[in-house]
């Protein structure tokens, strides 16, 4: 792994002078987990950040009842665990991975060094957190104002990219987890991603959906 070309290519340090970067970067610590591992648990009091160089991890809550709620997909040059950075406060949420994943681990201590002799990389945080915090309102305007079919035309907008003309999620989510993701039962989602895909809406294959066209209002 490439801590150095991994750190380059996020917006929080591609600010850097190329001394600071190659010296953060020799401080990161390299780790790997395999598929489904846990890599923080909320409540944790710890005060690292991860960098994701490969692989995919979910960030969810859960009760004592094991009902989960998925809060973000994090996907290669993006970083979690950035509030207790700032805080030294609980981790706010848990950390999964969702395949074999490897990160880049800073430390608290390295990264307020850096933050004293580069502002930008304050504000550039302050401006990831920013889009976060506005996710999540967004998130919580879902839940109290939405059904659960524009929960779920949301969700499928939000995952999806543009490739060719095309809006396409390239990695399928299960139907479980897109039930995690809008707090709705699987056998509501799976009843309304068939009734999209025979509408012609979308187009469910083994590892991504296509949208076709605009998706309806209303359900």
């Amino acid at each position: 792994m490439d801590v150095h070309k991994t750190l380059e290519n996020i917006p929080l340090f591609s600010g850097l002078k190329e001394a600071d970067l190659k010296t953060i970067s020799s401080h990161a610590i390299t780790r790997s987990f395999p598929k489904n591992t846990i890599v923080m648990t909320e409540g944790d009091i710890t005060n690292t950040l991860y960098v994701i160089h490969s692989g995919k991890v979910k960030v969810f809550l859960n009760d004592e009842h094991g009902k989960e709620i998925i809060l973000a997909r994090l996907e290669p040059n993006e970083y979690f665990g950035e509030l207790s950075l700032l805080d030294g406060g609980a981790r706010s949420a848990s950390v999964m991975t969702l395949e074999p994943t490897t990160v880049a681990v800073i430390s608290k201590a390295d990264f307020d060094a850096y933050l004293v002799n580069n502002p930008t990389v304050a504000l550039t945080l302050l401006e990831t957190l920013t889009k976060k915090i506005r996710h999540l309102t967004e998130n919580v305007r879902g839940l109290a104002l939405l059904d659960v079919y524009g929960r779920i035309a949301r969700v499928l907008l939000d995952m999806a990219k543009e490739i060719d003309g095309k809006l396409i999620i390239d990695e399928r989510p299960s139907q479980q987890e897109i039930a995690k993701m809008v707090g709705a039962s699987r056998e509501m989602v799976s009843r309304i991603l068939k009734d999209l895909s025979t509408g012609g809406y979308i187009d469910i294959k083994k590892d991504h959906i296509l949208i076709h066209q605009k998706l309806p209002p209303a359900w």
